[in-house]
């Protein structure tokens, strides 16, 4: 089926999930243009775009708040996918500044030239913006979920979320949201759980677990957030919010552990280290409106396989993260963590 976009930005298109979602887009969608806007922070790497077709890609290397070239470049699309992002929590702690700025002056500026030029915006948001749950409660997040942010960052989404509600009741902007859980792939920075664990493994260092180790994440495979991502876009209602999930909640000391044993180690072979400040105990996605509405459902529901293709790409590609190593381990024993 032919793209009913032909000119998409991606803004943070080198980062984790957005490079992801390019490539997603370049192989299953032939007739897509996407240009990637991107500020190549530490959490953006070009190289995450390698192998993309240049006929079909182009990369501009830019400022999600300068509003001079987001409106050039929202002149020319006819779609935005919003991934453009800071993200992590501990940062968001360490100093909340950039997290200001990006995710709520950034998402407003992008607002604003889709509402000048017409432009179906799309705003990636995250599941922590509904704070977090009990380990033993039944229930999961839905789109009815109160809002809770706990840390700088969530509570920056949160506040970029209601930008782009007001944005599409006051003026009118197509947009929709989607708020997702955890994801895990290739192309992850290795400040995350997962690629720090298998990195440190690969590097001959025992990993680390924080606290009590039984905080739960959901879990999905980027590639499966990539096409729940696209559903939406083409096909979601103007205005609705969409979470995305693949039932996949794992505590972290199992998935540790599932990540030592993968890799032919003890699965105890790991050091306890204090627990980050404000660490949210359990989430959990309830994606029973985005798989009856648009009919998606997730291809990688074997968590395990996912986990083992993707400790094979850190593996097989030691030079992508093994500059970045030091510096985010030196980080981390600041901390102590």
């Amino acid at each position: 089926m032919a793209s009913p976009f032909n000119h998409i930005v991606v803004t943070g298109g080198a980062g984790f999930i957005g490079s992801n979602f390019v490539h997603w887009v370049l192989d299953n969608q032939p007739d897509a243009h996407v240009t990637v806007l991107d500020a190549l922070t530490y959490a953006g790497n070009r190289e995450n775009l390698a192998g993309c077709d240049p006929e079909r890609m182009t990369f501009v290397h830019g400022d999600i708040c300068d509003a001079g070239l987001v409106d050039r470049l929202f002149a020319e699309a006819d779609a935005c996918v919003h991934f453009a992002a800071e993200s992590h929590n501990d940062n968001s702690i360490a100093d909340p500044t950039p997290f200001l700025r990006t995710n709520v002056e950034g998402t407003f500026t992008l607002l604003q030239a889709a509402r000048n030029h017409g432009v179906r915006f799309h705003h990636i948001s995250t599941d922590e913006v509904y704070g977090d749950l009990a380990l033993d409660d039944p229930n999961r997040f839905t789109e009815e979920t109160p809002y809770r942010p706990s840390s700088p960052y969530s509570s920056t989404k949160a506040s970029s979320d209601m930008l782009v509600r007001a944005w599409h009741r006051t003026y009118g902007v197509e947009a929709t949201i989607s708020n997702c859980s955890n994801n895990y792939g290739p192309y992850q920075h290795i400040e995350k759980f997962i690629p720090r664990q298998i990195t440190n493994i690969l590097c001959g260092i025992r990993p680390k677990l924080y606290g009590d180790g039984k905080n739960v994440r959901d879990w999905i495979h980027t590639e499966d957030h990539s096409s729940a991502v696209w559903a939406i876009l083409t096909q979601g209602r103007i205005g609705e919010t969409y979470l995305i999930g693949a039932d996949g909640e794992r505590s972290n000391i199992d998935v540790l552990r599932a990540i030592l044993t993968a890799m032919g180690k003890d699965a105890d072979d790991f050091d306890w280290v204090k627990d980050r400040p404000g660490h949210d105990r359990r989430y959990a996605i309830d994606s029973t409106k985005l798989r009856r509405e648009l009919g998606w459902s997730p291809k990688h529901t074997n968590f395990d396989e996912g986990l083992a293709r993707t400790i094979q790409w850190y593996t097989d590609n030691p030079s992508w993260w093994q500059g970045a190593k030091e510096a985010t381990e030196a980080k981390y024993r600041a901390q102590g963590q």
